[in-house]
């Protein structure tokens, strides 16, 4: 049998399941949708390969990017989850911070959602070190056994969260905690802080821990079950699960690291969107990724994409890398609704089932589809290809029902005023990763994908003076296809806690070194030799009595003043200013990396210019351009060309989606077949 050469990727959305393959030898993609399955989910991924033929034996890399854990702690379908930490201290995860979420400020009827531990599932055991990780008080083996007794017999959890305080200096306590309940309950599902997160912040290591524990054991089984089904369709090659804050894993680490992968879905997007910086020269990106339940936008700024290292999955804080993603519930199935009669668009969602109205799986409520459909944009035969036929009459009854009636408005004004809604909310969004962090949106080009995105983006452009809209080929699958340029990557801390002038310099050394060796083993137990893996070394600053840090990258030698300089640098770039304070360092990062094969991005031969040969008819629809229903030219995506222009009113079709461009606004096919949407009279 001859060598597996394909790739496949697989994205999980809140309504379908994307399937993107990459043929290594011929670089060729092909790329088909599945609806989401949610109450298993990996029937979907399955549904999706089915799909798409991919012959699995040939298959060399599974990569798999899934909001599962993220969606469990959403629908609370955890499992029970208790924690062990020091006697007096039980209740550090419940009372939490205190505060008010930013959206919530003003709520004075306000109430946090219900916690994901309960009073009762948690316990406290004898056992203590001080904040320089000396040992105030030995662990007491007796009080762990009674509390994991307490909580697995008379409570009866299922998973169990050690965190110890100031455990982050000297993890053994933790380490010996769980080895003695790992023998009296092997059954029972233990997440240890330190095997997480080795930094300071008692509340949010323990919030990290809680939630990695909640989701680890149905993680687990998911991805047991989607293991199982591949193998059973010939699959013998890696599986990778994607991380967060970019690169992958593999599948036996993702499921000791759950947490890990909580965004993992969006990633893809943004590991894909970065590529594409770099390769087509725009090193200032906005990702703009519309799907079914959400919009997803971030800023990748000199070609690398603005990262964190704390997540928050509803008010739980995670210290996890992650990519800056501002999301929002506005997708393609985000229902409209009236509010007194103000109309309003999501947060709430059709979904997969029963998906929007115009679906015919017995959806009521009109949405974003349904008004896209209504305006013209969606052509009901050709939906997924034409495998999925549209009812677009029962679209525009619901539309009529439901929102145009009340309001005194005709059902297109109606289905206008649903897109006039979810572009208001989108520029809110949009200017908070851009304006309100000192961004020019105007020097940016917006890198549209997603299965809604390109319905959307030229009007955003507009509204916001943004240059350029690009198109990838394959937008609703471009998330799966950014996968594919994934490097395996892991990350490892420590805290410091100690002013930059003061620090000892080669004990900043050995802590990087040690923080090194865990990552050139976790590379290696994934596949990477030690001399392939590459170490980035990054410091987290702050200016000593602040509350606000950022993230410096370092090199082998540590020199202080170039250290400071390169602080200053990044702080005038963000806040305008730099200061003479001292530097406090709260963090050492190490991320190691083994590079992946990127797919190739293919230079197609250039085409006579005509866009007429793509020209497939003329169709009535709404033109934001002059507020009225025009005809619009309506072009088939594949038979374009580089070097294609033409202007709108334009609709280009390529089956899972669709790009709308109002008048006003010109179209050029770039030389990798990009979509390139700029104002009439502006360069491309």
């Amino acid at each position: 049998m001859p060598d597996p050469h394909l790739r496949l990727a697989v994205d999980i959305g809140g309504t379908f399941v994307d399937a993107m393959e990459l043929n290594t030898r011929t670089n060729e993609v092909r790329f088909r949708k599945a609806s989401t399955t949610p109450a298993r989910p990996w029937e979907g991924v399955l549904n999706a390969i089915e799909a798409l033929g991919t012959d699995l034996s040939q298959v060399e890399l599974f990569i798999h990017g899934t909001t599962l854990g993220l969606n469990a702690v959403l629908e609370r379908r955890g499992e029970p989850t208790g924690i062990i930490t020091n006697d007096g201290f039980r209740d550090i995860f419940l009372i939490g911070r205190g505060n008010v979420p930013a959206d919530h400020m003003y709520d004075f009827q306000y109430q946090r959602p219900e916690s994901l531990v309960q009073r009762r599932y948690t316990a406290g055991v004898t056992g203590r070190l001080d904040y320089k990780g000396r040992v105030v008080e030995e662990l007491d083996p007796a009080s762990v056994r009674a509390a994991a007794r307490t909580l697995v017999e008379e409570q009866g959890v299922k998973s169990i969260a050690i965190c110890f305080l100031h455990s982050f200096l000297d993890p053994a306590h933790e380490r010996a905690a769980a080895e003695l309940i790992r023998e009296a309950y092997p059954e029972v599902s233990l997440s240890v802080s330190t095997d997480i997160v080795r930094e300071y912040r008692e509340y949010e290591r323990t919030s990290t821990t809680v939630l990695e524990a909640y989701i680890r054991p149905i993680f687990e089984r998911y991805v047991d079950h989607l293991e199982a089904g591949l193998a059973e369709r010939g699959f013998a090659g890696r599986f990778l699960i994607m991380r967060s804050g970019g690169g992958s894993m593999t599948s036996t680490v993702a499921k000791t690291s759950p947490t890990h992968t909580v965004l993992s879905g969006p990633a893809g997007g943004i590991v894909g969107a970065a590529y594409l910086a770099e390769t087509l020269g725009r090193d200032n990106l906005l990702t703009f990724d519309i799907g079914g339940t959400s919009l997803d936008a971030c800023v990748i700024e000199r070609g690398d994409p603005v990262a964190a290292y704390e997540a928050q999955l509803e008010h739980f804080p995670l210290l996890i890398p992650a990519y800056d993603i501002r999301t929002i519930g506005a997708g393609g199935g985000s229902i409209a609704w009236l509010d007194r009669e103000l109309l309003k668009v999501g947060p709430q969602s059709a979904g997969a089932d029963p998906g929007p109205v115009c679906y015919g799986r017995g959806g009521t409520r009109p949405t974003v589809t349904d008004a896209a459909v209504a305006l013209g944009y969606v052509d009901p035969d050709r939906f997924l290809g034409g495998e999925m036929g549209l009812q677009a009459e029962a679209a525009r009854r619901a539309l009529d029902e439901q929102i145009a009636q009340p309001l005194g408005l005709t059902p297109v004004a109606a289905a206008a005023g649903i897109f006039d809604v979810l572009l208001a909310k989108t520029v809110g969004a949009v200017r908070q990763i851009t304006v309100e962090r000192g961004h020019d949106p105007r020097v940016f080009s917006l890198l549209a994908f997603g299965g809604a995105g390109p319905l959307l983006a030229p009007l955003l452009a507009r509204e916001m003076g943004i240059r350029e809209v690009v198109v990838p080929y394959a937008p609703s699958g471009f998330s799966a296809w950014g996968m594919l340029s994934a490097d395996i990557v892991n990350d490892f801390s420590r805290t410091v806690l100690a002013n930059l002038d003061d620090i000892d310099l080669d004990d900043l050394a050995g802590r990087f070194a040690e923080a090194e060796q865990e990552a050139v083993a976790s590379l290696g137990n994934q596949g990477v030799p030690a001399e392939e893996a590459i170490l980035e070394r990054q410091l987290e600053l702050r200016y000593l009595g602040q509350e606000h840090s950022m993230i410096v990258s370092v090199g082998r030698v540590l020199d202080p003043a170039a250290i400071r300089a390169s602080f200053e640098e990044l702080h005038r770039a963000r806040y305008g200013h730099a200061m003479e304070n001292q530097l406090q360092i709260l963090n050492l990062r190490v991320r190691g990396i083994g590079r992946t094969t990127r797919p190739e991005l293919a230079s197609l031969p250039a085409g006579d210019g005509d866009p007429k040969r793509a020209l497939l008819a003329h169709r009535d629809a709404y033109d934001f351009g002059t507020r009225e229903v025009v005809p619009f030219a309506v072009y088939d995506r594949a038979t374009l060309a580089p070097g294609d222009t033409f202007t709108g009113p334009a609709l280009i079709d390529e089956g899972t989606s669709t790009t709308v461009v109002p008048s006003g606004q010109r179209v050029e096919v770039d030389q990798h077949g990009y979509l390139l949407v700029t104002l009439v009279g502006e360069a491309s």
